[in-house]
């Protein structure tokens, strides 16, 4: 099995937001941690940066 960007982002997505619930003072390092994520994935899919 082939982990893809389907398959990443709403895991990553379901592991913020049970860390916004358990500590919501990290929100902030949460959402920036995910953009940064998200998007270096989504930037791999489209340029194939790591095979």
């Amino acid at each position: 099995m082939s982990l893809t960007v389907a398959h990443i982002t709403p895991l990553i997505s379901l592991l913020a937001g049970i860390l916004i619930l358990i500590a919501p003072a990290l929100l902030n390092y949460i959402v920036a941690i995910y953009l940064i994520v998200a998007g270096a994935v989504g930037l791999n899919e489209i340029y194939h940066f790591v095979s």
